[in-house]
């Protein structure tokens, strides 16, 4: 069974290419872009190993998310993007995390 992955961002674009271009990767993808959506994917998703949460969001939100995050799941991991690698940096990030954490060495 793949581990699946959260991937949170305020540009979808970025979301969709990351997917793409790490869909050789064993993890099953989804995405958010606000409160809303990450609620009803931690609802909807019981599999979901790790969050990330993309630097484009703004401080206040992803401070939510986290809380969010945390009272409806404690067992997933959050990992929070740096913002100087800017969005051209998150699909590195993203696949870091999931090698690390998620791909068995």
């Amino acid at each position: 069974m793949k581990s699946v992955v959260l991937l949170v961002g305020r540009l979808k674009d970025v979301i969709g290419a990351t997917t793409q271009e790490l869909s050789h990767l064993p993890v099953e993808w989804l995405g958010a872009h606000n409160r809303e959506e990450v609620i009803d994917q931690l609802e909807a998703e019981p599999g979901i190993k790790c969050v990330i949460l993309g630097g484009t969001l703004d401080d206040h939100l992803r401070g939510e998310l986290i809380g969010v995050i945390a009272s409806r799941r404690p067992d997933v991991a959050i990992h929070v993007k740096d913002r100087a690698s800017g969005p051209e940096g998150f699909c590195s990030f993203v696949e870091g995390v999931v090698q690390s954490t998620l791909v068995p060495a």
